[in-house]
């Protein structure tokens, strides 16, 4: 089983972008044990970086919230798919790594997560038998995965030979997976309760797939949750649990989930309040920006920092209110808006505002940048881009430098996409 610290080991060569082609054979410990300058240590462009300060600020803010609020962590991965972040999450205090898809937990378990919370029914027998071998092989392995239909209950007791922790999901009419309704629950946990090898101990879902985008509708759907975690144990239907999972919060609406969590006692067994957020990490400059709660529902409480940004530089400026830069869709996310123009580098080593720069469409390897016919832009100099959406930021580069606040280089962060 490699570990995260083998991670340095790897050789810099063609197959990660943007790093200094006169680095080529030399670890990636060493590389940064060099402390090179990101703008004058012959790394290319566009080059995604992480600002160090903002990522640890970030870690501290949720682990701190967690806690404060008594709720376990399990901070989704799929945002970064990275290792090393997993690695430092669990640190401070996670209580595991939320996984989308079987394939994200191999890597997970490659790296030796020992607690993963699957958020989706997993119904292929190959995924399956894998979970059953990990469960068999390493007794200090968890791994909790959702249930919403009885097919899929069918399916999953078929191809297991182990038994298998799971959680009813509950969903929303017109929202994405999950029971529509507490009876259709009731019908999946008969399912479960006849099953073979699935053992239910709790209730989970994901409130920011409630199609009505308001705190009332979000805390209407919260409170049906947490009703269902109570009648579910009412009925004994923990009997098996040590304990019972109750699951929610992406990083839009973590402070209701606490609200809604924060009564639940008194039940049979004790009782897990699983936060699952994810984007927090890095956060970002513009859709995780916007709809934080610590931005305005509980600004008292913390912030986070974007951590990404991208740097790229001006290739042409064929027209006077028109320039392109050297990066686009294969290097920045455009789903959630268009990268935001910050900062330019000049010539000079200088940083200056990047005012009245605006994105305006990416190509494939080209952003094109409308501004005004007098505003300084030569071709050559660098542009700093922040980002809107952090899960579709990392999963385009598998090696993403580590920068301090001045531009030293001090790490590189390995994905796994």
């Amino acid at each position: 089983m490699p570990t995260v610290a083998e991670l340095s080991r790897e050789r810099v060569d063609h197959r990660f972008k943007s790093l200094p082609p006169d680095a080529e054979g030399r670890t990636l410990g060493e590389l940064a044990a060099e402390r090179r300058d990101l703008f004058e240590g012959g790394f290319l462009t566009p080059v995604l970086t992480l600002l160090a300060p903002a990522l640890e600020h970030n870690l501290d803010q949720l682990e701190h919230y967690a806690r404060d609020h008594r709720l376990a962590f399990a901070p989704h991965g799929k945002t970064s798919m990275a290792p090393q972040l997993f690695d430092r999450q669990l640190a401070r205090g996670a209580w595991g790594i939320t996984a989308a898809t079987p394939w994200q937990a191999r890597v997970y378990r490659a790296y030796g997560v020992r607690r993963i919370f699957l958020a989706n029914e997993v119904v292929d027998p190959a995924a399956l038998r894998w979970i059953c071998a990990e469960l068999t092989s390493d007794p200090e392995f968890r791994l909790v995965c959702y249930v919403d239909s009885v097919r899929g209950v069918e399916l999953m007791d078929a191809a297991l030979t182990a038994t298998l922790d799971v959680v009813v999901e509950l969903g929303a009419p017109g929202g994405r997976t999950g029971v529509r309704d507490e009876a259709a629950a009731d019908v999946v946990a008969d399912a479960v309760a006849a099953s073979r090898w699935l053992r239910l101990v709790g209730v989970a879902g994901y409130e920011g797939e409630v199609p009505e985008k308001t705190e009332d509708a979000v805390t209407a759907w919260l409170d049906r949750l947490v009703a269902l975690t109570r009648r579910f144990d009412a009925a004994g239907r923990f009997a098996e649990a040590d304990e019972i999972v109750l699951s929610a919060g992406g990083s839009a609406w973590f402070d209701a989930v606490a609200k809604a969590f924060e009564p639940v006692d008194g039940l049979s067994k004790p009782v897990l309040r699983l936060l699952r957020s994810g984007a927090y990490v890095t956060h970002d400059d513009g859709h995780y920006s916007e709809i934080t709660p610590f931005h305005d529902r509980v600004p008292a409480e913390g912030s986070l920092r974007p951590a990404l940004r991208l740097w790229t530089q001006v290739v042409s400026r064929p027209e006077p209110d028109r320039a392109f830069l050297n990066a686009g869709k294969r290097d920045a996310p455009y789903d959630l808006g268009m990268p935001v123009p910050q900062v330019i580098r000049g010539a000079d080593g200088s940083l200056r505002p990047a005012d009245g720069l605006r994105v305006t469409k990416l190509a494939d390897q080209h952003a094109f940048v409308e501004l005004a016919p007098e505003t300084p832009l030569e071709v050559g100099e660098w542009v700093g881009l922040g980002l809107s959406h952090p899960c579709t930021s990392f999963d385009k580069w598998q090696l993403i430098p580590v920068v301090e606040q001045d531009g030293t280089v001090t790490d590189f962060v390995r994905t796994f996409f």
